[in-house]
């Protein structure tokens, strides 16, 4: 299947100052898949390490001079390694530090050979390296779920991928075009992104299929929980990662979580759980400008990692995803549009979400999105449903003074001048600007619509 991530690793590979590359991202988003294929359709020849299978070639990568470390891979693989032919594949890497620290050298003496690590417990190991991290002469990358374009590739709808693609504001939308792509949007809603999950429906078309390998997918991420401490740590974990379904898109209060586990037990455990990539917490910010972050604030709320696993927790059966309604339609628009916004930004980017939060007395607001574009701050309104004011999208516009924002919805797009009045501390406000409404399967696209 078709990946964007492909062009990324083309121009890594063709590119003079490359450097070691290293692959993080949740387990079973593609990594490996992604690079085995690049391997074989770049290079002569692809040697892979997985410290998982080989954890007898950990030894080897404690020696600094990274010629002896390819003539012994040379003779236990049977293969010559020439730099500029052979690539380097080190999976899950994160199971020895040691070789992650190795890595420099690699770019300090053999610049010119392909090198490529990842792991999907990355983050962790990174957190604790207690080697000397090779700062400057590593470069990262990111690896997501597949985002609806992506989806559109592999169900063959490569011509309304097409649409999307080479839509500008204003032009004629055929409203049949627009109901088929919303049918196919409900299925990734239910299937999601899962490369695994998206393979099987689109070569078998079986939901129930679907259902089995996210129950396959959400087992193998517990299971992992048994590599993060004590018993009872692992324990919380498991109690987080199945309630956490229930907050997404809510401003995380853990008593809602669980009144049991104490709360910086349950702070720690949503850490580890976004460390593993599993889920993203989005940060309040009260920033009036760029940067987003200097203004952000120990308040968040959290996203899952794939909108089709979040259903699964829910416990959503996919029976007919076209008809099918439910009570969280709303939570999935949200998901959906994090989740679309993450594989905006170029993949050497860990993109940071957020919102804006305002809680006072008889005048709360809150804002799903706040979105950085060209150094200036767009807010965005997410809608589920053919009815939604936009209150929070007026109060933030009238008070950071934003002359533009953006709305998400399930019509068709249109930019409209919005004159209204709002009631602010006992006081009518005029609040006046430029709203971009667009579809939710036109997320990926923001960027390019918003220029």
């Amino acid at each position: 299947m078709k990946r964007y991530f492909e062009d990324f690793l083309i121009k890594w590979k063709n590119r003079t100052t490359r450097k070691p590359l290293i692959l993080r991202g949740a387990r079973q988003v593609g990594k490996t898949y992604l690079i085995n294929s690049f391997g074989e359709k770049n290079f002569d020849c692809v040697i892979k390490i997985n410290f998982e299978e080989h954890s007898n070639l950990k030894k080897l990568f404690k020696l600094k001079d990274t010629k002896q470390i390819l003539e012994n891979l040379s003779i236990i693989f049977h293969t010559k390694i020439i730099p500029g032919k052979t690539l380097i594949f080190i999976d899950e890497i994160q199971a020895s530090p040691t070789a992650i620290a190795t890595l420099r050298y690699f770019y300090e003496q053999i610049p010119q050979l392909h090198v490529i690590a990842a792991g999907s417990l990355l983050d962790h190991t990174l957190n604790k390296m207690q080697y000397s991290m090779p700062v400057g002469r590593v470069e990262f990358a990111y690896l997501y779920p597949m985002n609806f374009k992506e989806f559109l590739w592999a169900l063959g709808e490569t011509e309304l991928a097409d649409f999307i693609d080479n839509y500008k504001i204003n032009d004629y939308f055929a409203e049949a075009i627009h109901e088929k792509i919303m049918i196919l949007l409900r299925r990734y809603f239910f299937i999601g992104g899962m490369p695994e999950a998206v393979k099987t429906y689109s070569q078998t078309g079986e939901l129930l299929e679907v259902e089995r390998i996210h129950n396959n997918i959400i087992t193998s991420l517990e299971y992992d929980f048994a590599k993060y401490g004590t018993k009872t740590e692992q324990q919380h974990l498991i109690t987080i990662f199945r309630q956490i379904s229930k907050s997404i898109g809510q401003k995380i209060k853990y008593v809602n979580i669980s009144k049991t586990i104490r709360p910086d037990a349950q702070r720690n455990a949503l850490y580890k759980l976004e460390m593993s990539r599993i889920i993203k917490l989005i940060y309040h910010s009260n920033a009036q400008n760029s940067p987003l972050e200097h203004e952000s604030k120990d308040v968040f709320k959290p996203m899952f990692l794939d909108i089709g696993l979040l259903n699964h927790l829910l416990q959503i059966r996919l029976t007919d995803t076209d008809n099918l309604m439910t009570v969280n339609n709303g939570v999935l628009a949200e998901q959906f549009v994090y989740q679309e916004l993450l594989t905006i930004e170029p993949h050497f980017i860990d993109t940071k979400l957020f919102y804006w939060l305002r809680e006072t007395k008889n005048s709360s607001a809150e804002l799903d999105a706040l979105w950085e574009h060209n150094n200036k701050v767009v807010p965005i309104e997410v809608k589920s449903g053919k009815i939604g004011t936009l209150k929070s999208l007026y109060v933030y516009a009238f008070e950071m003074q934003k002359k533009f924002g953006v709305r998400f919805y399930i019509f068709e797009p249109k930019i409209e001048t919005i004159s209204t009045q709002i009631r602010i501390k006992a006081k009518n406000e005029n609040v006046n600007f430029e709203l971009l409404s667009l579809p939710l399967y036109f997320t990926y696209r923001l960027n390019k619509l918003l220029k």
